[in-house]
C-alpha cells in the first residue's frame, strides 16, 4: 500500500468515527427528549386528573342543593369546611391550599397542588365572591425542569 492509499484510509477511519459519534449522540438526545416528554405528559395526566375530579363537586357549599343565591352569600374564605378532609371534599373551593404527593410505580416523587381563587369573568383575581372560581393545579417534581401549571375557571350562572 503506497502513502496515498494509507491516507485515503486513515481519512475513512476518521470519517468513520466522526459519523459514528454524531449518530451516537443524536441518538443519546432523542432518548433524552422522549424521556422528558413522558415525564411532562405524565405530569399534564396528573393535573388533568385532579381537575375532573373537581368537575364533579358542587361550585360553591351553598350551592349543593342547587339553589340559587347571591355572590355575597358564597364560601369565604376559601378552603374546606371544618371536618372536611380529601377525598370527602363536595365543592370547588375544598381543594384550595390542597397538596398531595404522588408516587407510584413510573411516577415518581411528583407533587400535585391547587390553589383556588374568585376571579371575575376576564379572569382577573378578586378578593370578594364573584360567580367565577379560578383552579390552578400545579404538578412539581425534581424530574421536571418547570412546574406543570394548568388553569380552569369554574363558573355558577346564577338565575338571580
Amino acid at each position: 500500500m503506497n502513502t496515498g492509499q494509507s491516507f485515503l484510509a486513515i481519512g475513512a477511519m476518521m470519517l468513520l468515527a466522526l459519523i459514528s459519534l454524531n449518530f451516537n449522540s443524536s441518538v443519546l438526545q432523542n432518548s433524552t427528549v422522549e424521556i422528558e416528554n413522558k415525564v411532562y405528559l405524565t405530569a399534564f395526566s396528573l393535573a388533568d386528573d385532579l381537575i375532573e375530579e373537581i368537575k364533579q363537586k358542587a361550585f360553591d357549599e351553598k350551592t349543593i342543593d342547587f339553589q340559587a343565591i347571591a355572590q355575597n352569600q358564597l364560601t369565604l374564605p376559601l378552603g374546606p369546611e371544618a371536618g372536611e378532609v380529601w377525598p370527602n371534599f363536595n365543592d370547588v373551593d375544598d381543594y384550595h391550599n390542597y397538596s398531595k404527593p404522588v408516587s407510584l410505580p413510573h411516577v415518581e416523587d411528583y407533587t400535585v397542588s391547587c390553589q383556588i381563587n374568585y376571579v371575575n369573568s376576564d379572569g382577573q383575581k378578586l378578593l370578594n365572591q364573584t360567580y367565577f372560581k379560578l383552579v390552578t393545579v400545579t404538578v412539581t417534581s425534581k424530574y421536571l425542569s418547570n412546574p406543570l401549571y394548568i388553569k380552569f375557571i369554574f363558573s355558577l350562572h346564577s338565575k338571580n
